[in-house]
């Protein structure tokens, strides 16, 4: 059957290609449709297909900026019909924005109804409640549209013709801007003053050879409707147009009343609602005590004005609106990427002169057509009056042939030398018209029309006459329709947000770790947390000393750190919350200790296993609510408790096994891990001793030098001096000396510091910034040295 099947395929006639590259054809053609008819606008009316058949098809319609508003139904219901057979719903989302003025610099259309609001931008109502008719800014797209210089193709079915682009009198391109995200590629095009614009435009073409910063004197940069001012630098400004690519920073206006701070315009598509809310929020967490009010005064006269209340008078106002900048909506970033479809239909980044040159070109084209096209017209309308002249001059002779002879027509073409269409239109001339007043009408109109073919023949033959043409069209476009600034580009300072803890109080806390995880913090360090009260079948775990403005970080048997800001925690005058709402504990996962200090302190984290590292306790801070996994733990290893590390330069490591060796190097040879991990062996012992649990860690300190440390061994303990300890440093690999054998089943390491402690401190609750359960061990009076 398959045998049959395939005798009696014929692949006469059929293309054949290797599949990779009609693939790549394929796609190229689809990329290529997208970016010319869907998400790219043309250099040349600066407009997207979409956007150039609804304002061709308004304008057939007669809905001009002078007629009545019409059902935008009705608008939609043409375009798709006759020009554009896509969706409604996308064909009526583009008319809606050519409509809304927060989002064109000059609209296109004027809107009657609900077309949204800078808060709710897509808020507009169906197009069945809606109407529109076009702008007078449209009129810059089409005042030149019937006169003969626009090219022309059939629309999708051929029943009709739309334009190929509109005969724009400006740079619409980069009037109102654009966006649009194509295959491969996107655009992203800011609006401009039309003035500034047309001056530049001026400038061009009287200096060919003009560069972007020349240009730029007058093009100061982008112009949004908004109004916010652009703080970004003029130097990445010039860069942004030479180049066609880049971001701009666009930050609210606010003046100071005495009402507070009044904010009285945002950055482009920025409601007051949303950075009210935005603000709202930061107070409802805290994070703005500066603030004490905030009021939304915004009105029908006053689109924008929010006033932000300070807490006091005291309270800088320029550091609160820099900090507002940088953690709100009243400053953002907007990218620049001036990608167009130029001239030859090519996508294109193009720069600021270049995109000007080529719609001059453009536009000088079209004028040259327009007068070409009247010129045509006007001969032609010369040529019917000459034969029209002949008449009057002949006008009895001419009579008496139409009257007498069989054919006139002929007759007149051979007498008087005139051709078939003089005649015919001889011929369809009422006798009325041929009386002496009409005579001196023709003359004048003859007189008038010489006139005007000589101004156009000498603008298309003299470039310079056709350039102050140009020039005074373009003056005369900036004086009727032109405006001020919107946006000012000014200079400031980069946005900083101020430190939280900077007006938070620092004092002294005491945070406090139960058993079965509540925590809480207590102000001062002259806190006993033993003394505490606990919940029936809870008690003391650990404890850290830190301050208000610092944070805590909670250290989990999985090797997982937590960070807190003491500040937020519980106060100790209850028992405390369990921990476990402010984090996310795995399942047989629990907290162990807690430490303290500042960021840049240094931490020992090791595990019984005998590996370990340096970190920062701010690399430990994470604020996420799941935790930062620092320790790489093997299995059935346990983690150590945290060791403060003074300085990881000059720090000793006293690190004693489970079959009592002693081992003494310098933490400068353990490794410092931002990120967390496994770690360096701390001691040479062998990895079957560890699985079984035979050797391991018993307990190890980290000290400055000149410390003592005294080993603990039930009631035996073994002083080891600072000089003796010094001479115990050597490298970090090796297993270590043997403890007297008294000595071989440790218990725990004290440290007794070179550097008397302060009277005050001897007041305080031990504090070893990560002190395991039980905190110091007492040693009992019978307690034997057995080495000094």
């Amino acid at each position: 059957m398959t045998d049959k099947t395939n005798s009696e395929l014929s692949l006469e006639g059929v293309e054949r290609m290797p599949l990779k590259s009609f693939a790549q054809d394929a796609y190229l053609n689809y990329s290529m449709s997208v970016i010319r008819d869907r998400a790219l606008p043309s250099v040349t009316d600066g407009m997207k297909p979409v956007q150039r058949r609804i304002i061709y098809a308004m304008a057939k319609l007669g809905i001009n900026y002078k007629a009545k508003h019409v059902k935008s139904a009705r608008t939609v219901g043409e375009v798709l019909g006759k020009y554009h057979p896509h969706g409604d719903s996308a064909c009526y989302e583009a008319m809606v924005l050519m409509a809304q003025p927060f989002t064109y610099r000059y609209p296109l259309i004027d809107g009657q109804g609900n077309w949204g609001d800078i808060e709710e931008p897509k808020s507009f109502a169906a197009m069945r409640y809606t109407e529109a008719r076009l702008s007078a800014n449209a009129e810059l797209l089409l005042e030149d549209l019937n006169l003969g210089c626009v090219d022309w193709m059939p629309n999708f079915d051929g029943t009709v013709d739309e334009p190929k682009a509109l005969p724009a009198r400006v740079p619409n391109i980069l009037l109102n801007g654009t966006m649009g995200i194509a295959v491969g590629m996107a655009t992203d095009i800011p609006p401009h003053n039309l003035t500034e614009l047309l001056k530049a435009s001026i400038y061009l073409l009287d200096h060919p050879e003009a560069s972007v910063a020349q240009l730029m004197k007058y093009v100061q940069g982008p112009d949004y409707p908004s109004g916010a001012d652009i703080i970004t630098p003029k130097a990445e400004l010039l860069k942004i147009y030479q180049t066609g690519k880049g971001t701009m920073r666009l930050r609210a206006v606010y003046e100071t009343s005495k009402e507070g701070i009044v904010v009285t315009a945002l950055p482009y598509q920025v409601g007051v609602g949303q950075v009210t809310r935005e603000i709202a929020d930061l107070m409802a967490k805290k994070k703005l005590p500066w603030v004490n009010d905030l009021i939304n005064a915004s009105d029908q006269n006053h689109p924008c004005r929010l006033i932000i209340v300070p807490r006091s008078n005291r309270v800088n106002v320029d550091e609160l609106m820099s900090h507002l900048f940088a953690t709100t909506s009243l400053e953002c970033t907007y990218r620049v990427n001036l990608n167009i479809l130029g001239l030859d239909g090519k996508p294109q980044v193009k720069d600021l002169a270049t995109i000007l040159k080529e719609w001059l070109t453009f536009r000088s084209e079209t004028v040259k057509k327009r007068f070409t096209h009247r010129l045509e017209a006007v001969n032609k309308r010369l040529h019917l009056l000459d034969g029209l002249m002949t008449v009057f001059l002949n006008l009895d002779e001419v009579i008496e042939i139409i009257r007498h002879d069989d054919e006139p027509k002929a007759t007149l073409m051979a007498k008087f030398k005139l051709t078939e269409t003089q005649v015919e239109y001889i011929l369809d001339t009422k006798l009325r018209q041929l009386a002496r007043l009409e005579e001196e009408k023709i003359q004048a109109e003859i007189d008038k029309l010489h006139a005007e073919r000589d101004e156009l023949t000498g603008l298309l033959e003299h470039p310079e006459k056709f350039k102050d043409f140009l020039k005074a069209e373009l003056q005369a476009d900036a004086k009727k329709y032109g405006d001020k600034r919107r946006c000012h580009v000014v200079e400031r300072a980069e946005a900083k947000e101020i430190d939280l803890n900077s007006a938070i109080p620092s004092q002294s806390m005491t945070v406090v770790l139960s058993k079965m995880g509540w925590v809480r913090a207590a102000t001062g360090t002259n806190v006993d947390p033993l003394s505490l009260s606990y919940k029936s079948g809870d008690s003391y775990l650990a404890h850290a000393v830190g301050k208000s403005t610092q944070a805590a970080v909670f250290i989990s048997n999985l090797g997982r750190c937590f960070g807190l800001p003491i500040k937020d925690l519980p106060s100790a005058r209850g028992q405390g919350e369990p921990i476990s709402t402010k984090i996310s504990l795995q399942p047989n996962e629990f907290i162990t200790t807690v430490i303290s200090g500042d960021n840049d302190d240094y931490f020992l984290l090791a595990s019984d296993h005998c590996y370990g590292f340096l970190c920062r306790l701010g690399d430990m801070a994470t604020r996420m609510k799941g935790g930062k996994t620092m320790v790489t733990l093997e299995p059935n290893a346990t983690m150590l408790r945290p060791l403060p590390v003074k300085d990881p330069e000059k720090s000793i490591v006293v690190i004693v096994s489970k079959q009592g060796r002693l081992l003494v190097y310098r933490c400068a040879e353990l490794s410092v891990l931002p990120r967390g991990g496994k770690g360096l062996k701390l001691m040479k012992i062998q990895g079957s001793k560890l699985t079984q649990g035979i050797d391991g860690v018993a307990d190890m300190v980290c000290i400055n030098e000149g410390d003592s440390v005294v080993l603990h061994s039930g009631k035996r303990k073994l002083n080891l001096s600072g000089d003796a300890l010094q001479e115990r440093i050597g490298p970090r690999e090796r297993g270590g000396e043997a403890l007297p054998s008294v000595m071989q089943r440790l218990d725990y390491i004290d440290v007794i510091p070179a550097t008397p402690v302060e009277e005050a401190k001897d007041e305080e609750a031990p504090a070893d910034n990560g002190a395991a359960a039980g905190g110091a061990d007492e040693t009992a009076e019978d307690d034997e040295p057995i080495l000094s």
